[in-house]
């Protein structure tokens, strides 16, 4: 149906500069006129304006002009018709929209991608937004665009295993990329295509077999999560260690009003605290948080290190504290 309509209005502005091109042309050969008086004649000829004549006319001029009138409000009925129609389609109220919302994704820096909108790509992108974080979400149904526009998202609506896709999703400027697309075919040709065009983006992908997991690692995904396989053991642990589960559960899943975990970059830190120690950041002071966790630059994980830990370049710390602490954290770094 877009292509039609497309087909139309393009052959309406052919017609209407064809009929142009015919008045020019015949009051220019076959009556002898300059261009300019040529031009005038087919302008105000086609507009039915009715100035008089640049000439007076004989009788080949007459019949011409009366052939270049009758042309052309066939064509301009075809022009109305085929405009009017792309109206009502919304087309160019669609592009309208495109273009504003592409212009806004030129704009990103280090956003976060989203392919797919379904159960986990909601999810992800509530989770998202309660951080602040800036997202663009990639979907192919219509439905589910008109809901993210509803709801203010910026979206791209196109297949999000081909390059222009991802590209207009402002790939190269991304710091990640969420790939939950239903098929794990699908979200192997993301996790390929987005480790091509960004090497420097983290990318996590969905996995919903076993024997895809390695493939998705292959191919370039940082983190990839089998939800199935997650929710089983998430549901046995509640019976083995059923108040430790529900407890971190409160810490990291509820909602924005139990945001109780922060993971602190030390590169983010004001530089005099490089290569000082954790108690010379003296967090639990300064905003009641604690430091739980440390990701040297190695990649090495340390569980409640002792305040004697160096901050070295390139670590994380992960900070635990109540929703207004943690607020207090974000506001101080």
């Amino acid at each position: 149906m877009n292509i039609l309509l497309h087909s139309r209005l393009y052959k309406a502005i052919i017609f209407s500069l064809l009929i142009l091109l015919v008045g020019v042309g015949g009051y220019s050969l076959l009556f002898d006129y300059s261009f300019i008086d040529a031009l005038y004649m087919t302008i105000i000829t086609v507009t039915t304006i009715g100035f008089g004549e640049v000439h007076p006319f004989g009788t080949g001029e007459k019949i011409f002009t009366i052939v270049l009138i009758l042309s052309s409000l066939f064509i301009f009925g075809y022009v109305v018709s085929s405009f009017s129609e792309y109206l009502i389609s919304g087309q160019f109220f669609h592009q309208l929209k495109t273009k504003r919302v592409q212009k806004k994704i030129e704009g990103l820096q280090e956003h976060t991608i989203i392919c797919g909108y379904g159960r986990n790509g909601k999810q992800a992108l509530a989770k998202l937004k309660s951080y602040k974080k800036q997202v663009v979400v990639i979907e192919k149904k219509k439905s589910l665009i008109k809901e993210l526009d509803e709801a203010g998202v910026l979206n791209v609506e196109g297949d999000a295993t081909l390059d222009e896709t991802l590209i207009k999703a402002g790939i190269t400027t991304a710091s990640n990329l969420i790939t939950v697309l239903p098929s794990d075919a699908d979200n192997l040709f993301v996790v390929l295509t987005a480790s091509q065009l960004n090497k420097k983006c983290r990318v996590i992908s969905r996995a919903s077999k076993e024997t895809t997991f390695n493939k998705l690692k292959i191919a370039g995904a940082d983190n990839v999560i089998m939800p199935d396989k997650l929710g089983g053991v998430h549901m046995a642990l509640l019976v083995l260690t059923p108040d430790v589960i529900e407890f971190v559960d409160r810490l990291t899943i509820e909602g924005d009003s139990t945001a109780n975990l922060e993971e602190i970059a030390v590169n983010d830190l004001p530089k005099e605290y490089v290569n000082k120690t954790i108690l010379d950041l003296d967090l639990r002071k300064k905003t009641g948080c604690t430091v739980i966790g440390y990701k040297s630059s190695k990649k090495d994980y340390t569980i409640n290190p002792d305040a004697s830990v160096t901050l070295e370049e390139g670590a994380n710390l992960i900070v635990l504290g109540r929703p207004e602490q943690i607020n207090k954290l974000r506001a101080l770094f």
